[in-house]
This record gives structure tokens, C-alpha cells and sequence, in this order.
């Protein structure tokens, strides 16, 4: 085995960061869908018993949501195919596998944050898909699964990034009131991750499955109304004011996939078995925007 740790999906939100922090742990190889082709059994395997690494660091995905209506079997691929295989080879390397998952395993009924121990129930293709993935990651003894939400970076597209984009071009917006959730870096993700892999990696015994989320809550309308005054605070030339983000429910905005109304997760699992504590969503945020101008 080599001391390397294998990178997938680095092009993303998350593995952008996931290259910066986990290179202080030890040397990355990282993969991308151009290099390697993930919906591939066998280039995955050759890929892994080539690397021969000491953790796989899963950050690829299916994550068109929509899209996935109409292209479950495609999905699937990536988000529940892809980490068996990836499970069956860290067994049989004795390597950590690192696995990303998401709140929309969870239908979004329950009145406050839903904990690792809470039932599962996906209302789409997405959530359905990367359940299975879950269980496929968890099938070996030595992983991480991590659920996380409303994920934003510097690096790709986000909810955040659009929003700068219509704020600048557009006199008022109109945005989904109630749908719920924490806002979460990817930087913020990526740090936690290279903390609890370097943890484990130590020899900590901490396999399993964690919420990671920043902490606090807000709407989507909440969160691009916040993203017009910071931008604004920081000078940016915004047509937008953030009392012209008008808020609507979620049936005004009819989209193919359901998405969960609560996205909220609780994260007291992660913080308690690795003593950490998650900052607020508004300073990760203000922080990308800034990085964004």
C-alpha cells in the first residue's frame, strides 16, 4: 500500500477543496471523469489496485437533481454503483474510504434537524440513488459517510454564484420561502474532512456515518436575501436590493424533482466524536462572496 490518498471527483465544489486540504496529510492523486472513466467497473479498479492508496476520498457524483428523474440508471452509476466498487477495493487494500451523501436521503417532514439515526426516505431519483450509495460505502468497515447540504464554493455552480449573477442583472428576484436548510462551504466540508481522515487514519476508532452542515438555518429566500446585502455591503454594483428578493412557495416554482421543505441536519454526532464546532452559515458565506468580487 501506498501512503498516497485517492482523489475522485476533484473538479467539483467539494474536491476543488478537498485538494488544498487533504495535501497536508499526505501526497494526493487526483482523478478526474476526463482521466478516468468512473461508470467504468474495471478502469475503477485497475485506477485503485495502481494507486494503491491508503484512503479513497470519494467527491464525485451525479448531483443534477432534476435531470436524474429521467436518468435514475445514470445516476445510480456514479452515486451507488461507484462506491461499492469503491468499497470492495479499500477492503481489499485495508484502506479508509471517505464518502459524501446528502439531506435529500430524507423527505423533509420532520418539524426540526434530522440525525443520523432518523429514518431515511428519499423523494426522488437523486435522494434514492445516493441512499444506496450510503449503504454501499458502509458495507466495508473502515468508512466515513458524510451527509451534508446546500453546498457553495468559489469553485462551480452554486445557488450562491447564481444568485450574484441575477442580482447584478435583474431589479427584483423571486425565490422559494419554504424550503429549509443550512448553507455549507465546500471549504468548510473539505477541512472537516482532511481533520476526521487524519483522526482516523491516526488509528481513532470513528467509523460511520455524520451530519455535517454549518450551523444556524435559513430559506432559500433568507440565503439570497443575505447574499444581496453582503454583496452590496462589500461594494459590488447590485440591481437587486435585498427587500426586491420577494419570497414564494415552492408549488409557484414547480421543478421535476421534489426537494425535501427541512434540509436541516444535526451535526452533534460529528462535533461530539471529534471535537469540533461548526461555524455559522452567514460568516462561510460572506467569505465565498467576498472571494467571488
Amino acid at each position: 500500500m501506498s501512503h498516497a490518498i485517492l482523489l475522485l471527483g476533484g473538479n467539483g465544489q467539494v474536491g476543488w477543496e478537498l485538494q488544498r486540504s487533504l495535501s497536508v496529510l499526505a501526497p494526493i492523486v487526483t482523478v478526474t471523469r476526463a482521466e478516468c472513466d468512473l461508470a467504468d467497473e474495471g478502469a475503477v479498479r485497475r485506477l485503485v489496485r495502481n494507486v494503491a492508496p491508503r484512503a479513497i476520498v470519494n467527491a464525485a457524483a451525479y448531483t443534477a437533481v432534476d435531470a436524474a428523474e429521467d436518468d435514475e440508471a445514470g445516476a445510480a452509476r456514479l452515486n451507488a454503483t461507484l462506491p461499492a466498487i469503491l468499497a470492495d477495493e479499500a477492503a481489499g487494500l485495508d484502506a479508509w474510504l471517505l464518502h459524501y451523501s446528502t439531506d435529500y436521503v430524507f423527505d423533509g417532514n420532520k418539524p426540526d434537524a434530522y440525525g443520523e439515526g432518523d429514518a431515511p426516505d428519499p423523494q426522488n431519483a437523486y435522494g434514492r440513488t445516493k441512499l444506496r450509495g450510503e449503504h454501499a460505502a458502509q458495507a466495508w468497515r473502515r468508512h466515513l459517510v458524510l451527509r451534508t447540504s446546500w453546498v457553495f464554493g468559489s469553485h462551480g455552480g452554486n445557488f450562491l454564484k447564481t444568485m450574484l449573477r441575477l442580482g447584478r442583472e435583474r431589479d427584483e428576484l423571486k425565490v422559494v420561502d419554504d424550503q429549509v436548510g443550512a448553507p455549507t462551504s465546500a471549504a468548510l466540508i473539505a477541512d472537516v474532512s482532511a481533520h476526521m481522515l487524519s483522526a482516523v487514519l491516526k488509528g481513532r476508532d470513528a467509523a460511520g456515518l455524520y451530519h455535517l452542515a454549518s450551523s444556524g438555518h435559513t430559506s432559500w429566500c433568507g440565503y439570497a436575501r443575505f447574499i444581496m446585502a453582503e454583496a452590496r455591503r462589500l461594494g459590488a454594483d447590485m440591481r437587486c436590493t435585498p427587500e426586491s428578493v420577494h419570497a414564494i412557495p415552492g408549488s409557484a416554482y414547480p421543478t421535476p424533482a421534489r426537494r425535501p421543505a427541512n434540509s436541516r441536519l444535526d451535526t452533534r454526532r460529528l462535533s461530539n466524536t471529534f471535537g469540533l464546532v461548526m461555524p455559522a452559515w452567514q460568516a462561510q458565506a460572506s467569505r465565498v462572496i467576498e472571494t467571488l468580487l
